[in-house]
């Protein structure tokens, strides 16, 4: 993938499925810290619902009978591991600190994918590097602000560190499965892994799984309509067209629809500082990528 793939924006029908994936994922936070759910059976029954409605589709492309798409099967797997640690961190971040610093740290992600551009052999420019130096200020800013506040909220931002990190690897990975496999395919291997993963891990915590009241149930449907089939799903067909670090870039303005939505649901108010770390994380990640003009990967 040349330089131009990397930062060219989207364009046709890509425009309106990133901005529905964005309101998708923004809603995600929210709903996660209203929830009383253990995390990991959140995760459990989020992916297993995804998994389940795009079956179908998947089961009539009938992919899995090519022998020569097993070898791109196993990394839909393998991003689905990725996944489910990463929800399993996103959804701690949303329990431990609030959702504007939790989102705002898991944006990360777009330096986390370029970086490992970056090992794999392209060159990154003075611009970007400020960019960079400009993100992990502002990282510093909401950090210490919640250090400040606990080590309960320092952990939360933590998680949300670890979580950019993780949802980088498996954009990009799915990115690079589905130049083999369609959507749907990729999308139910995927989340049907990522469910096991959270099925393991709440069966080893002996973490409730059945019998909540009627609104948790709600509260997860509308984490699976709306963060998972209307946020994820949508990223997911659009990396076959854009690239994995643009894709990464608009992931950002999940930011202010979760601080948002937070602010009028939950009345979580922002502490002073936290919403200057943000801006200025928006703007040194959006430049760190944007101006990053000499991404380019041997081989591709």
């Amino acid at each position: 993938m040349n330089t131009q793939e990397h930062t060219a924006l989207p364009e046709g029908r890509d425009i309106p499925f990133l901005l529905l994936g964005i309101l998708g994922i923004g809603s995600s936070g929210p709903v996660i810290a209203k929830s009383v759910m253990p995390i990991s059976t959140l995760v459990f029954w989020r992916n297993l619902g995804g998994a389940l409605i795009i079956a179908p589709f998947a089961y009539r492309k009938k992919e899995w009978r090519v022998k020569s798409n097993r070898p791109a099967m196993k990394l839909s797997a393998l991003s689905g591991v990725l996944l489910g640690f990463h929800f399993l961190a996103f959804f701690a971040a949303m329990r431990f600190t609030t959702v504007a610093a939790g989102t705002a740290l898991a944006s990360l992600q777009p330096i986390f994918a370029a970086i490992y551009l970056k090992f794999k052999g392209a060159r990154i420019s003075g611009q970007s590097l400020f960019g960079l130096f400009l993100a992990f200020a502002s990282v510093m800013l909401i950090t210490g602000i919640d250090f400040t506040l606990s080590t309960r909220a320092f952990t939360g931002d933590l998680f949300g560190i670890l979580s950019g990190a993780l949802a980088a690897g498996y954009v990009l990975l799915g990115s690079g499965v589905q130049k083999t496999l369609s959507t749907s395919t990729y999308t139910t291997i995927c989340y049907g892994t990522c469910s096991l993963v959270a099925l393991v891990t709440a069966l080893g915590t002996r973490s409730q799984i059945l019998h909540f009241q009627l609104n948790q149930w709600l509260l997860m449907l509308s984490l699976i309509v709306g963060a998972q089939l209307l946020g994820h799903s949508l990223f997911n067909l659009t990396l076959k067209r854009v690239s994995p670090v643009v894709v990464s870039l608009i992931v950002f303005f999940e930011v202010p629809v979760s601080a948002v939505i937070a602010l009028i649901w939950l009345h979580q108010k922002p502490q002073s500082g936290t919403i200057p770390g943000i801006i200025g994380l928006l703007i040194g990640c959006g430049i760190f990528v944007l101006r990053n003009k000499p991404i380019e990967a041997p081989g591709d």
